[in-house]
């Protein structure tokens, strides 16, 4: 922090001798961190910026962040229905695959820089270019999709301990309740409860979960890729040759494919990168950020894909046809301790990435609407309370209701927030920040704006928005909903830098 982030009441204090702010003066001196005068209903410890002493995480912590994001069911199905179905040869899945990595590691390097120089979360981080209320709405939308999909992972988790429970026990449960059997239920309410007790023990048990859980998945996953090719012998590289094959098509539809490719992994991992200061102020340093988010991306991507490319070749050889579902591949083979491995693999791998993608993220949104009444350990709670219901009613209700559609409209709300974020605290900020204004609602504040709300920002994101929303709902763009993302940040950036940059040209100061 420079003095010319320093309020001027503090420094005038100095001068008068006040011993009370001077000393306010001297902890801001001894860490430029330390926010002085905070407004209590903008401040709690959870908000505010971590001090560089506390931070314990390096690249390797990254790294594993990255890795619980992809080992998951969903992420091995979709990379290996890539290989199989996007009708390009191997090599060229696996560069769009990489290029998606390199893509998703430049936009986290963005939003994740200011955290760690700041030590601040995204929705602290969303004050300075929407305002210090203003930010409330993006927390709140990255929240509601959060909490969704928690929900519904947690459901997805719970079938993992129920085939288990039904491997070892031979027992699948009697009658059912709202979808699910006695073994289900008690599955669900299993994951539930660890998940939310791995949480409440704070950010240190977490760091170790998925400090072992990646690894631990890799091993797995390595370990099977090996039996499955020593089972499917020499007919695993003849289907391996026949997938770098590919279907053949015109140039075209080659480049057609190729987009669809790398837009569909940026998507992929669309929410996280946003919120992505959540983790990054736990790091050291930019430079630790920067290593870790390269070997946890593109690199462990890469990997990640290559193994699910083997292990679902392997399937077409043993099964006949490939197989891109976990859970299949587990069906379909008579041996107990390969579905208790799989269970558990399939367990770790789903609880890492509902906390790094559903859970971590709305337990700060959420303490952000009220820092002054809750904390994120509270949030943490109102996550879990609000996801259990929605878990439980997945498959009874709320997969019957076509509601996937309404959070993919969230999920298109924050594109526009993104690149609002990023072009306002780049070319709007210079990539400078007042630390105390973060967390104050003085009228003279620097992101205070209209009553604590930025409506030029709130006018890029409405039109922006408008494009990245119809991507979901307008059949005639549904071509773009691959990079939608990416299109509409980069309208919502555009927009943010006109409005500003015109109305300090107006006279308007750009605060």
């Amino acid at each position: 922090m420079s003095h010319d982030d320093v309020p001027l009441e503090v420094i005038m204090s100095l001068r008068d001798g006040n011993p009370s702010t001077a000393h306010a003066r001297s902890a801001a001196d001894h860490d430029p961190l330390t926010v002085t005068s905070p407004d209590p209903t903008l401040y709690n410890d959870d908000l505010a910026p971590l001090p560089h002493k506390k931070r314990k995480w390096g690249a390797f912590a990254i790294f594993n962040v990255w890795s619980s994001d992809i080992h998951s069911l969903f992420g091995y199905t979709l990379a290996a229905t890539l290989f199989t179905t996007s009708g390009l040869n191997g090599w060229w899945v696996f560069a769009g695959i990489i290029l998606a990595g390199f893509i998703v590691m430049l936009l986290v390097n963005l939003t994740g820089k200011p955290s760690v120089k700041y030590g601040i979360p995204y929705p602290v981080m969303a004050r300075a270019a929407m305002g210090v209320r203003g930010a409330q709405f993006p927390a709140l939308v990255r929240a509601t999709v959060a909490i969704f999909w928690y929900g519904v992972q947690t459901y997805f988790a719970s079938t993992a301990i129920a085939l288990l429970i039904t491997a070892t026990t031979g027992h699948s449960g009697g009658g059912t309740f709202l979808g699910m059997s006695s073994v289900g239920w008690i599955s669900y309410l299993v994951v539930a409860v660890f998940q939310l007790g791995l949480f409440l023990r704070g950010i240190d048990w977490i760091t170790r979960y998925l400090n072992w859980a990646g690894p631990l998945v890799y091993m797995v996953m390595i370990a099977l890729a090996v039996i499955i090719w020593n089972e499917a012998g020499s007919g695993l590289l003849t289907e391996l040759g026949n997938i770098f094959a590919g279907s053949g098509g015109d140039g075209s539809t080659s480049v057609s494919a190729f987009v669809s490719v790398v837009g569909t992994m940026v998507a992929y991992f669309a929410a996280v990168i946003i919120n992505y200061g959540d983790f990054a102020r736990f790091v050291k340093t930019e430079r630790q950020m920067a290593w870790g988010n390269f070997i946890g991306l593109p690199v462990s991507l890469a990997l990640f894909s290559y193994l699910a490319l083997v292990i679902t070749a392997g399937t077409g050889v043993l099964f006949g046809k490939p197989l891109t579902n976990p859970s299949d591949i587990v069906d379909r083979v008579d041996n107990t301790w390969l579905t208790v491995i799989a269970a558990l693999t399939f367990f770790t791998a789903t609880v890492g990435i509902n906390l790094v993608a559903n859970f971590i993220p709305p337990a700060y949104d959420l303490t952000n609407t009220s820092p002054d009444i809750i904390s994120a350990r509270g949030g943490g709670v109102i996550t879990a309370l609000v996801a259990f219901v929605v878990g439980a009613l997945w498959i009874p209700v709320i997969s019957h209701l076509g509601l996937a559609r309404f959070v993919e409209t969230l999920g298109a709300l924050l594109a526009p927030l993104y690149g609002i974020m990023v072009i306002d605290y780049y070319l709007i900020r210079k990539q400078r920040l007042n630390v105390q204004d973060l967390f104050t609602d003085e009228p003279g504040g620097a992101y205070y704006y209209n009553r604590g709300w930025n409506v030029r920002a709130l006018a890029a994101f409405g039109l922006a928005a408008i494009f990245s929303v119809s991507t979901v709902w307008d059949s005639a763009l549904q071509d773009l909903t691959g990079f939608a993302w990416i299109f509409g940040a980069a309208l919502g950036a555009a927009l943010h830098y006109l409005f500003m940059r015109r109305s300090a040209s107006a006279g308007a100061p750009v605060r």
